[in-house]
């Protein structure tokens, strides 16, 4: 009988880390001696814990590494639904819950880790949850349904991922740590402080410092509430915890490998156990007797452990980077290298603002040369530099003569440009260079295919650089670019693979030619049919040129979700209905119409922070009935739904208060209606404040304008979004017709030269900055400014109310009927329930994804 060459080898656990482990044995050829049995205990394959907030809003497929189940290698085997039971070292075999037994010549453990729960009194009643799979958030999703409110346990990194998952639920959630702030392990007390006042400005609370003592119980088992140590039972419903993670090591201890101290399985630098032929990788592992949290020391063990199998010049496993960004409940949360100081004689450096909720600080040492050395850092509210500091720590670079730079905003000195070594890490997830990056695209370089790489996608692809948490995506997309710049090659700057011109040039072509219809547009300057990102682009681009209305003709098919119906679709399927109140000023009979409306058709009522009333919770066939009874009473569309103005914010101003110097409320009234249904590349949204105290928040929107006792100062490129920028003096002392002109030309200038979804705080860092806009708006130094006031007035002259003109319609008005050739039908998946005293709408299969398809003829 000829000799048994192949080895078996087993992987138990198909989490992350397992699934990375079989994925680089294929790539490196383990498999060409090796087969490979992977038992995975969940009934699904390997799928993106590190985003698993998002399975409500993509489902668990579009989480999955491995959809199809099955690896395109013939001699790898996953086998689901196999839990190990027991490991015989002697018999090199593992034992299955269902009896049957799988021999092994390599073992690797893969196993994960568990959530921690406390033993707190209370933890087994119906209703309590941990957050760790798909099916945790199911049945968190399905208790949800009833109820009003909840709390997670644990304010780290996990805890605010399942208070993310709550919130988004509908569930008043109360955050609840023990440490004195959140994300304990990786900010400081003023990150930590700046980051309790993010979450708790969402809608959340927040309790830091306290026990919890008891949960308590209902007589049906379920929760009715905590207890903290010294305080009152706080009423809930649901309890999630999230206080931490232990490794899953049962089996090894059981089995009789070394596990270390504080529990993990103890590994050597190769993550070989205490038996030569077991392996430990991912969280389970305990290398040098620590375990390792974050998904990328698990990948490098898995990579490590591969290299050693195949026999040549194997890596070591010394440590891990453990530096951390991503959003948490939308705000960016960046840690990195040496990021509380503990290095000795480093010195700190802080850029901390409350009002716009950022904080920052850097880690720094001095070097041998007299220069400074980053050692780590801390960035809550604008993560936006991580990419290019954290591959910066250990580096040797060293910093700018005034490092301070590196965290300050750019209007304050800030926005200094580095040049990264080429042996910088720039994917710590994946531990890929910039050298590695550069090589992928350098002339030679070729993929699998054979083909060239040629861009940042391409890049991602064949490095994994970007793959895991996303956060070094823009580096690599620069480092590419640059790349190209400096060897000659033209940077594709494409709108999409159907436009090969940005959104700027395909503005200009649109306007010179005088093209109304998009299939003109890609006949005559691109190719294909349109995407989703072409072809929105376009339905703007044409709306700001011509204002038509959006769903005229062959143009409707153009618009986005929201576009299509004038309504924002809403998680749950229904719409939100939005009329216009400009500057906050409503006569009593509106609100008695509003109120009428809102009880008439059941619909969910708010007072939005731009001083309007939003209507939640509308079907989409009641909408035009909605519209009409809002357009009989005198409003129009608020435009909520529209890349386009939203509102004009304003104070009393003079009428009123005391301190006013000017007339806020005409002046937000007058800029309201002369911009209202401007389409743009984003949404825009102004303020007018009628003294310095600024009530109106002038400063956090696109354009602010802030009364003086001489008249108006105007600022610009200011917003609120996902990185919060303040806006930035444009001129100042302004008389009415001047403030008017100057924000006609900024406008025009922003609507014609952004790229597609482009803030204003980011496009002005693009084309130059505040001077770049100064001269172009006030000094007129390109000659344009007559060209976009006439472009403005054409604007204003063109208006007219969309939900009017759909009401009188009655082409337009056959798009709003729940099923196709079933109008008047209700959708039957939405459902209404009792919240806070008011109807709230909620789906029978789920909250539908914003970013869902939506079928011709309404949702789902």
């Amino acid at each position: 009988m000829a000799p048994h060459l192949r080895k078996q080898l087993v992987v138990v656990g198909h989490g992350m880390v397992g699934h990375r482990f079989v994925q680089a044995a294929i790539e490196r050829g383990l498999t060409e001696t090796h087969d490979i049995v992977v038992l995975g205990e969940e009934r699904r394959p390997a799928y993106d814990r590190v985003a698993l907030t998002s399975f409500f809003e993509v489902g668990a497929e579009a989480l999955s590494f491995l959809p199809e189940g099955v690896y395109d290698d013939p001699r790898v085997r996953l086998l689901l639904e196999a839990e190990v039971t027991h490991i015989d070292r002697d018999a090199q075999v593992v034992t299955l819950a269902d009896g049957d037994t799988v021999r092994y010549d390599e073992l690797v453990l893969a196993t994960g880790a568990a959530p921690f729960v406390p033993p707190v009194p209370g933890k087994d009643l119906d209703n309590v949850f941990v957050y760790r799979t798909i099916e945790d958030l199911e049945a968190i999703r399905e208790a949800s349904r009833g109820a009003r409110a909840g709390a997670v346990i644990g304010g780290g990194l996990l805890g605010l991922e399942a208070a993310n998952a709550l919130h988004q639920l509908g569930v008043a959630t109360h955050v609840v740590e023990m440490a004195p702030r959140l994300m304990a392990v990786q900010v400081d007390d003023a990150g930590g402080a700046t980051l309790k006042r993010h979450v708790e400005e969402l809608g959340l609370t927040v309790h830091t410092g306290v026990l919890t003592e008891l949960i308590d119980g209902d007589a049906d088992g379920k929760v009715s509430g905590i207890k903290f140590k010294d305080e009152d039972t706080l009423p809930l419903d649901i309890v999630v915890f999230s206080a931490g993670i232990r490794p899953r090591d049962a089996i090894a201890r059981e089995a009789g490998l070394d596990i270390a101290e504080r529990g993990g399985v103890l590994v050597d630098e190769q993550c070989r156990t205490s038996d030569e032929n077991i392996w430990a990788i991912g969280e389970c592992a305990a290398p040098g007797g620590r375990m390792y949290g974050l998904v990328a020391p698990g990948y490098t063990m898995a990579e490590v452990v591969v290299d050693t199998l195949l026999g040549g010049e194997a890596g070591a496993f010394t440590g891990a980077d453990m530096s951390t960004k991503l959003k948490l409940l939308g705000v960016d949360v960046a840690s990195f290298g040496d990021a509380f100081g503990s290095t000795d004689d480093c010195l700190e450096l802080v850029f901390a603002d409350a009002v716009a909720g950022i904080y920052k600080k850097l880690v720094v040492k001095e070097n041998d040369k007299g220069g400074f050395e980053l050692l780590g850092g801390i960035l809550i509210g604008d993560a936006s530099a991580y990419g290019v500091l954290r591959p910066m720590v250990g580096s040797g670079m060293e910093l700018p003569a005034n490092p301070e730079e590196l965290i300050l905003p750019a209007g304050r000195g800030g926005g200094v440009e580095l040049g990264l070594p080429d042996e910088a890490q720039v994917c710590s997830c994946n531990d890929v260079t910039k050298a590695e990056i550069k090589a992928a695209v350098s002339d030679g370089a070729t993929l699998n295919d054979g083909g060239p790489c040629t861009d940042a996608g391409c890049v991602t692809k064949c490095t994994k650089a970007g793959s895991t948490c996303g956060s070094c995506k823009t580096v690599v997309k620069k480092i590419v670019e640059d790349h190209f710049a400096a060897t000659g090659k033209v940077v594709d700057k494409s709108l999409c693979e159907h436009f090969a011109m940005t959104r700027q040039e395909l503005f200009e072509v649109v306007a010179v030619h005088g093209y109304n219809r998009f299939d003109d547009i890609i006949e005559g300057h691109g190719r294909g049919r349109g995407c989703d990102i072409c072809k929105p682009a376009v339905a703007s681009i044409l709306a700001s040129l011509l204002n038509h209305h959006v769903l005229d003709g062959a143009n409707a098919t153009l618009q986005d979700t929201n576009d299509a119906y004038l309504a924002n679709l809403q998680k749950n399927g229904t719409y939100s209905v939005v009329p216009r109140i400009p500057g906050g000023e409503i006569t009593p009979d509106k609100l008695i119409v509003i109120g009428q409306v809102a009880k008439e058709f059941g619909l969910y009522t708010k007072i939005t922070g731009g001083q309007r009333i939003d209507l939640f919770g509308a079907r989409m066939e009641d909408l035009p009935a909605i519209w009409k009874r809002l357009v009989d009473a005198g409003m129009e569309s608020g435009h909520a739904y529209g890349k386009s103005l939203r509102t004009v914010k304003s104070c009393v101003g003079s009428t009123w208060c005391r301190y006013g110097v000017q007339d806020s409320v005409g002046m937000a009234i007058e800029l309201e209606l002369r911009y209202r249904g401007l389409r743009s590349p984003h949404k825009l949204k102004g303020g007018v404040s009628g003294c310095a105290r600024e009530c109106a928040e002038a400063r956090s929107k696109d354009f602010g304008i802030i009364a003086t006792e001489k008249g108006w100062n105007l600022y610009v490129c200011g917003n609120g979004g996902a990185i919060p920028a303040h806006a930035q003096l444009l001129a100042g002392d302004l008389s009415r017709e001047e403030l008017i002109r100057y924000l006609d030309r900024f406008l025009m200038y922003y609507i014609r030269t952004a790229d597609r979804l482009q803030r204003t705080s980011y496009w002005m860092d693009a084309i130059g900055g505040l001077d770049r806009i100064r001269e172009v708006v006030v000094d007129d130094s390109l000659g344009l400014g007559a060209e976009l006031e006439a472009a403005m007035a054409r604007h204003v002259d063109s208006y007219f109310d969309e939900w009017k003109a759909t009401i009188e319609d009655p082409e337009k008005l056959a798009r709003f009927v729940s099923f196709v050739n079933a109008p008047g039908t209700p959708d039957p998946n939405i459902t209404f329930r009792e919240e806070r005293g008011q109807i709230q709408a909620a789906n029978n299969d789920g909250p539908v994804s914003l970013g869902a398809t939506i079928p011709v003829g309404g949702p789902r």
